[in-house]
């Protein structure tokens, strides 16, 4: 792999973010939304007496921390919607791109918007609400590096599942990650669901983290070490959802790549 050829294709999608209001808007409409809407529940719940500051603590800080899962997915499956859309996978592997390089920029991609995205929302956060997600410290930073990289699985599979079956199920790039969703306990102890779900939510790696947040929030932290599960597990997954995503390339690249629609 190249560096510069890697730079060229950030800076294309890059170039095409700042000149596409959509995409602008969606970095910072929907986390406002959810924050405003789960803030002010929170501040009412609160105000009740029913909950304290942590629960607030904890309620916001999953809807940031889930930024991070979320646009990992997302902006691999838009980006390559937006590639098959505009008929330009042709040109772009007409040049001397890698496949890897590819992959590789679009994850890039999704860490540059994802803290652009978790910046301005534990902003709103502290301006709105005097919380501050930062007091959660060092922990912060291998959370999002477990959460990024579950966003990648999501979005790895969703790109080899739509090459392959095409863009009659383009509706997977928006709602793919949100189906695992209840199993991660984003707004809730993973203790609440009925057991069978809980048996789920043992294989998806982002639980553990949202579990390691609250726990932290309440006064008791989890070890570090107890995240080493969860990362190979992920890590697990990550390497499935490399291997189908180029056996669908390699597939399409049989049939044309112009045949993906």
């Amino acid at each position: 792999m190249k560096l510069y050829r890697i730079w060229g294709i950030f800076l294309r999608y890059y170039y095409n973010l700042l000149h596409s209001y959509d995409r602008l808007s969606d970095m910072f409409f929907w986390p406002f939304v959810d924050l405003l809407m789960w803030g002010l529940t929170s501040r009412y719940i609160a105000n009740s007496g029913v909950i304290d500051n942590k629960i607030i603590l904890a309620l916001l800080g999953g809807i940031i921390l889930w930024i991070f899962p979320w646009r990992g997915q997302y902006e691999i499956t838009v980006n390559l919607l937006e590639d098959i859309w505009n008929r330009n996978l042709v040109n772009l592997f007409a040049t001397p791109i890698l496949f890897s390089e590819w992959v590789l920029t679009l994850m890039l991609v999704g860490i540059f918007k994802s803290t652009i995205s978790f910046a301005f929302a534990s902003l709103i956060a502290i301006l709105l609400y005097a919380t501050n997600i930062y007091t959660l410290g060092l922990s912060l930073l291998p959370w999002a590096g477990l959460l990024i990289l579950f966003g990648w699985v999501f979005g790895l599979l969703i790109c080899g599942i739509i090459m392959r079956y095409g863009t009659k199920i383009q509706t997977l790039a928006w709602i793919g990650i949100n189906i695992i969703s209840p199993f991660v306990g984003v707004y809730y102890s993973i203790s609440t669901l009925p057991p069978w779900a809980q048996s789920i939510s043992h294989w998806v790696p982002a639980s553990y983290v949202f579990e390691a947040m609250r726990g932290l929030v309440m006064g008791n932290p989890v070890p570090p070490s107890n995240l080493l599960f969860p990362f190979v597990l992920c890590l697990f997954y990550f390497i499935i959802a490399l291997l189908i995503l180029r056996s669908s390339y390699n597939h399409i690249l049989k049939r044309g790549l112009i045949s993906v629609e």
